[in-house]
């Protein structure tokens, strides 16, 4: 009888370059639109505060907004909607290079598949688990690699766009961040530059993710 080999199986791997492109413009729209944010926090503190007091007058009552307050409003709910959208594309592109990184190296993800979702509003585990959900995608096809440095960067202006509620999630409301911006503009320009610095980050970690990844798929001989 012949002996026959078996030839080695390729790997089923999803094309990534379209959702990388996508999470890439996705992030630098919301970079502006953080700009644009920065840019009225600044009109509100140099315009000052009217005579009337800050839009909530407290108790419930809410004075009439003056047409940049109301500018901020729409500009507010215009970040806040690009934000989400980018949040979607990102994951969109994570998920995809992540099930790449597990077809390639063959190893199951430290983290399992709800986790590219949950490691990020779980508190606690969401200090840690999001960073290592993109660590992973790098080292389980170049384990020999170090962890490129924008990775680190990404994650620390991320950590730092979070605290103390003055970046990505406001713990108040537009009206009282508002009031901030003509009692203290200071605190809300430096988040709102962490804000852009991470999504400028993220955006270069995706393009070198996915370039190191798409080479070692080139450099294979399947």
């Amino acid at each position: 009888m012949t002996e026959q080999k078996s030839t080695p199986t390729a790997p089923t791997l999803r094309p990534v370059r379209g959702a990388a492109r996508c999470a890439i413009v996705a992030l630098v729209l919301a970079g502006v639109t953080w700009v644009a944010r920065a840019v009225w926090h600044i009109r509100l503190a140099v315009t000052g505060e009217p005579a009337s007091g800050p839009p909530d007058q407290g108790g419930g009552v809410h004075r009439p907004l003056n047409a940049l307050e109301d500018s901020y409003h729409l500009v507010a709910s215009v970040g806040g909607g690009v934000t989400a959208v980018c949040a979607i594309v990102f994951l969109f592109w994570l998920d995809r290079v992540r099930d790449n990184a597990k077809a390639l190296s063959g190893a199951a993800p430290r983290y399992s598949h709800p986790w590219l979702w949950l490691g990020w509003i779980v508190p606690v585990v969401n200090l840690w688990i999001p960073r290592g959900l993109v660590a992973d995608v790098h080292r389980s096809v170049f384990p020999e690699r170090r962890l490129p440095a924008v990775v680190n960067w990404w994650w620390g202006l991320w950590l730092a766009g979070l605290a103390g509620g003055v970046g990505l999630i406001y713990a108040d409301d537009t009206d009282e961040v508002i009031a901030r911006a003509y009692q203290g503009v200071l605190p809300l320009l430096a988040a709102d530059l962490v804000i852009v610095a991470a999504a400028g980050a993220a955006a270069l970690m995706v393009h070198m993710l996915t370039t190191a990844q798409q080479e070692h798929i080139a450099g294979q001989d399947y």
